[in-house]
């Protein structure tokens, strides 16, 4: 493992975590000398004034295995040291100690060290940590007793003794993740409601990028004060200007700056000594302009952190809160505060993505373009929405995932409680077919729609009106051809028309039957959802115009508890309630929104814990059979051979009666060409389908022994790069080739995933007692599902696992064969100690 790590603490701020070096020896030094005499005296035991060069010595010269220490580094300074020591050769437990320089203690770096230092303990093959802690020390002991591990204490000679196991248990990762929750959101809430904001890169001529976004700042209504920082001009665009932003006369949380890349990292030094917390880089040049750019964009990015700050972009459009009237954008106007919050990775489409909110009239708590996602992701925003009480609904615009593992699980999360609307247009395309990966969306709880147009009919719904409690829904009309087009559409979108439905009032001669009609929808307990569908009056005829159309409608809906969508054709639409050019937008916004409710009403599940499961003999396995093994997968024994005599000893070996099938993958599964042939009972008989398997596919044949028949299934892993790990499940044989019916789900699955994944197929009712036969063991194919799905989620040098085909059975299922493609191990920044990701 590699154990640096940039790790955000909990006020939002940003310090590197670093094993220690011998020539850290003057740090450590000028560390101890920061202590006060009560941090020495409660670290050491003792006044401890200096440090004696033996134990300099000792303190920086480490084997980083049976003694290790790591450093916390903020900027050029250390800024806290933890260590562990193992207690004897070989010995399974350490003894555990930090500690942190007055001026930064409370801010969780102890709670960091403590999480990064019991990961590299582990990889030695320390299992326990022991403390000793003076009973005054209560921020030490308050650190241990809120870690998430099973504390031990024990009071003895003046001191607390701790001891604790150091394996990760389900508190503690609930503890870690709480955590980075916190300061996730902490630090996009420091730069999205800033006491003041710094410009870098304004000129004096009033052209250019930097200008721009001063003028927007200001004409903004921005709440804070707003500073050019120019090298020598003495005002931009009426503001003073000043020459560093040390010398500005108030707190900058925010930097924006649109100066050459080339001369970022001296802004950034300027920012960090004013004490700024997040920069937003408008400027191009960096990691989008090639092979140098990058370079220059991760010197951006070590400076950025190594002096505790943030960062969006570069090459980004910027970030604005209506809210307080933050426009650090370079968008000349920004659509009114309301409660949707809005990201967008791409600069250019988040302009495109402004406008339309603004046309719309969707309100929005906050806007943020990432551009080249150097550091701030989208799943930093979704930290901070959660919480958030201005935001009510979440929209993405993205083309990649960082952490796909991280933006399933907070996805998960998050949308049990606000909708989460994305248009991805994904720069690397998922390995799966796209009405599967639309299906992985909606199970992790993301309604995903095709074009940035849907984005907002699903968002103005969702903005404007409560979840719908089902799918029944009642459609009202004024012509009865709209109705049936309405209705028609709604179905389409997995939508039940009520009964009774689709009602048509007839012409809109006055609003009395019109008014009453949607009323009376609205108060059936039959009708979860209302869609009105208001075709133009006839030329000459006598009737309502759209004026009071559209207030009746906006009348009847102030009191609704239901969700109202409406498609006018003629006038001025409804102020108060989602409207749609025409009724396929309807129905389709309301059928996602339907779909999501429904997935939001099902019950969470739980992961089961596998106790049974040798996670360690997994990662040393070297062939299929000894992974599913450890995963307590029992997969059917076979043996491939090339003559008739190996043949033949296999099938003695194993005991008759045997199968004997084809070698090659293309064809081992193929009944219906000859290449499987089952119950041979005797020597004989091996030698002669070995004889007509050889002379059909080729010398080698399989042989195994017999198993009692079952419905054929395929579970299939896949380290996805949009979804990390998924597992699939769906029929085998001919169905599987013919209908490619495979659902998917990301791992790892909870119970209730395992169950909705068996029974999602198409093809599902085989397993059920089709036609009379008798229904297998579903829950032991789910038991299958969420092995599988741990082992997934596990191993990440695990490529892709087939398990083809599985024979489900009334009395369980029967694994005939396995395939496992090994790799490097993909990355998995969403597990283990906190740290952040980059490039």
């Amino acid at each position: 493992m590699n154990r640096s790590a940039d790790v955000l603490l909990a006020d939002g701020a940003t310090v590197h975590i670093r094993p220690i070096r011998p020539d850290d020896a003057d740090a450590i030094v000028a560390l101890h000398s920061r202590f006060s005499e009560r941090t020495r005296y409660l670290r050491y035991f003792s006044p401890y004034p200096r440090i004696p060069p033996r134990d300099l010595e000792r303190f920086v010269t480490v084997d980083h295995h049976d003694r290790e220490a790591l450093v916390a580094e903020l900027g050029d300074r250390l800024i806290a040291v933890g260590r562990y020591e193992r207690l004897g050769p070989q010995a399974e437990e350490a003894e555990v100690a930090f500690v942190v320089e007055d001026a930064h203690q409370g801010r969780g770096i102890g709670s960091v060290l403590l999480e990064h230092l019991a990961a590299a303990a582990a990889e030695a093959g320390i299992t326990r940590f022991v403390a000793e802690v003076l009973p005054q020390n209560a921020t030490m002991l308050r650190v241990f007793a809120d870690s998430g591990y099973q504390v031990r204490r024990e009071y003895a000679d003046g001191v607390v003794h701790l001891e604790f196991a150091i394996s990760p248990t389900p508190e503690s990762e609930r503890v870690r993740v709480a955590r980075e929750h916190r300061s996730e959101a902490r630090s996009i809430a420091r730069l999205l409601t800033p006491r003041g904001v710094a410009v870098y890169g304004a000129s004096r001529t009033g052209r250019g990028i930097g200008a721009a976004l001063l003028r927007h700042l200001v004409s903004g209504g921005f709440t804070g004060p707003v500073y050019p920082v120019h090298p020598s001009a003495s005002t931009v665009a009426g503001l003073a200007a000043y020459r560093s932003a040390v010398e500005l006369p108030g707190p900058v949380d925010l930097a924006v700056v649109a100066v050459p890349a080339a001369a970022a990292p001296a802004v950034v030094a300027d920012a960090a000594a004013a004490g700024v917390h997040g920069l937003v880089v408008v400027s191009a040049g960096f990691a989008e302009s090639g092979a140098d750019g990058a370079a220059v964009q991760r010197e951006l990015l070590r400076a950025v952190r190594g002096h505790g700050m943030r960062l969006v972009g570069p090459n980004c459009l910027g970030v604005a809160n209506p809210r307080v009237g933050l426009n650090a954008t370079l968008s000349p106007r920004l659509p009114p505060a309301g409660r949707v919050g809005l990201f967008s990775q791409s600069g250019v489409v988040g302009v495109a993505l402004l406008a339309e909110a603004e046309r719309r009239g969707l309100g929005l708590s906050a806007f943020v373009s990432a551009g080249n996602r150097a550091d701030v992701s989208g799943n930093d925003l979704l930290q901070y929405w959660e919480d958030d009480p201005g935001t009510d609904v979440v929209l993405l615009y993205l083309e990649t995932f960082g952490n796909p593992r991280k933006f399933a699980r907070l996805a998960r999360r998050i949308g049990r409680v606000k909708p989460i609307v994305a248009v991805a247009s994904l720069v690397r395309p998922s390995r799966l077919d796209p009405v599967s990966v639309s299906a992985l969306f909606a199970h992790s709880g993301v309604i995903r729609v095709d074009t940035v147009d849907e984005l907002f009919d699903v968002a103005v719904l969702l903005a404007r009106s409560p979840l719908p409690a089902g799918d029944r829904v009642a459609v009202v009309t004024n012509a009865a051809p709209m109705g049936a087009l309405t209705a028609a559409a709604c179905r389409r979108w997995g939508l039940a028309i009520a009964d009774g439905y689709p009602r048509d009032v007839g012409p809109l001669d006055d609003t009395s039957g019109f008014r009453d009609a949607l009323v009376a929808a609205l108060a059936d307990p039959a009708v979860d959802a209302l869609v009105v569908a208001c075709s133009p009056p006839l030329p000459g005829a006598q009737a309502t115009d759209g004026a009071q159309l559209a207030e009746l409608i906006d009348t009847v809906a102030a009191s609704a508890d239901k969700p109202i969508v409406a498609t006018v054709l003629a006038g001025p639409p409804p102020a108060s309630v989602a409207t749609y050019r025409w009724v396929e937008e309807a129905a389709r916004a309301l059928g996602r929104v339907a779909a999501y409710a429904r997935w939001r009403r099902s019950p969470i599940g739980r992961v089961p814990d596998l106790s049974d499961v040798d996670e360690n003999a997994a990662a040393r396995a070297r062939s299929v059979a000894e992974l599913l093994s450890a995963y307590r997968v029992p997969l059917v024994p076979s043996c491939i051979v090339d003559n008739e005599d190996a043949a033949v000893a296999a099938a003695e070996a194993y005991g008759y009666p045997v199968a004997v099938k084809a070698a090659p993958e293309r064809v081992r599964h193929r009944y219906d060409l000859g290449a499987v042939r089952l119950d041979v009972g005797s020597g004989d008989q091996v030698r002669r389908v070995y004889h007509d398997l050889a002379a059909r596919f080729g010398p080698t044949v399989l042989v195994q022994p017999m198993v009692a028949p079952g419905v054929s299934c395929v579970v299939e892993v896949l380290q996805d790069p949009v979804f990390g790990p998924v597992v699939g499940f769906g029929p085998g044989g001919v169905v599987d080739e013919l209908l490619g019916d495979r659902a998917w789900r990301a791992a790892p699955l909870t119970d209730r995933d395992a169950q909705a994944l068996v029974a999602a197929p198409r093809a599902a009712p085989l397993l059920s007692g089709h036609r009379g036969a008798e229904p297998v063991d579903t829950a032991a194919l789910a038991d299958l599902l969420v092995r599988v799905g741990a082992l997934a989620y596990d191993q990440p040098r695990v490529h892709r696992l087939v398990l083809n085909p599985v024979l489900a059975r009334p009395d369980g299922y029967a694994v005939l064969h396995a395939d496992v493609e090994f790799g490097a191990p993909v990355p998995r920044p969403d597990t283990g100690p906190r740290r952040l990701s980059g490039l």
